[in-house]
């Protein structure tokens, strides 16, 4: 099925709503793709918009983990959204939860990170 990204920036948090599967052969291009727009723009945060998400695995939770690592050095955080039932059992099932904010929606994220 592969992985359809739309990202875009307000103030200085990144928005990235993902569709499809995020898994091995997606999450290098995606990766890519962020570390572009971080290193162009003033980015402190990082809102991953799941909703329409259909499959994540590692690669996945590897993508996420290193853009936390990246925002952490930088004082932001990253937001997940719009989680079904199974990319929220892999959020927590590695431990994500404990390392990312979770919000019900991106404007409950845009709130969260004062960019609203």
């Amino acid at each position: 099925m592969g992985l359809s990204v739309h990202l875009f920036i307000k103030k200085d948090t990144l928005f990235i709503r993902l569709k499809g599967e995020l898994d091995h052969h997606t999450s290098i291009e995606l990766r890519e793709r962020i570390n572009i727009l971080m290193s162009e723009y003033e980015i402190r945060n990082i809102v991953f918009n799941m909703k329409n998400l259909d499959f994540m695995d590692s690669s996945g939770i590897g993508v996420i983990l290193g853009r936390y690592n990246q925002v952490k050095r930088l004082g932001g955080l990253i937001v997940v959204c719009h989680l079904s039932s199974t990319i929220e059992r892999i959020i927590h099932l590695s431990g994500l939860y404990k390392i990312v904010v979770i919000t019900k929606d991106e404007q409950q994220a845009e709130n969260y990170l004062g960019v609203a």
